[in-house]
């Protein structure tokens, strides 16, 4: 077997490792909480010095959000929220429940 295909059977043997799938979940909503910032700093052609300035923060935590290299806490993502004029929602509603209307 190529080395693609052994390296997809020992990911998904780690994954069912107890702790793995919670971090790659974990690892997968700060990348994707990451994204949605920076589309949005883009979005306003700011740089990360300019929502750092307005969201109250250094550029350098900004850069962590974006690249998901950190986990942003709830206050940090109202802050960045406020910056760039956007909506912070979170909820924990049953499975397969629709959202809630906004």
């Amino acid at each position: 077997m190529g080395e693609r295909g052994e390296w997809g059977q020992l990911r998904e043997r780690r994954r069912g490792t107890p702790g793995v799938a919670d971090a790659y979940d974990a690892a997968r909503l700060a990348t994707e909480l990451g994204s949605a910032v920076r589309e949005l700093r883009e979005n306003r052609a700011w740089s990360q010095a300019q929502l750092a300035q307005t969201a109250g923060m250094t550029p350098a935590e900004v850069a962590r959000v974006e690249t998901g290299s950190t986990m942003p806490t709830l206050l940090m993502l109202k802050h960045l929220a406020r910056a760039l004029d956007a909506d912070l929602a979170v909820q924990l509603r049953p499975h397969g429940a629709a959202p809630a209307p906004r």
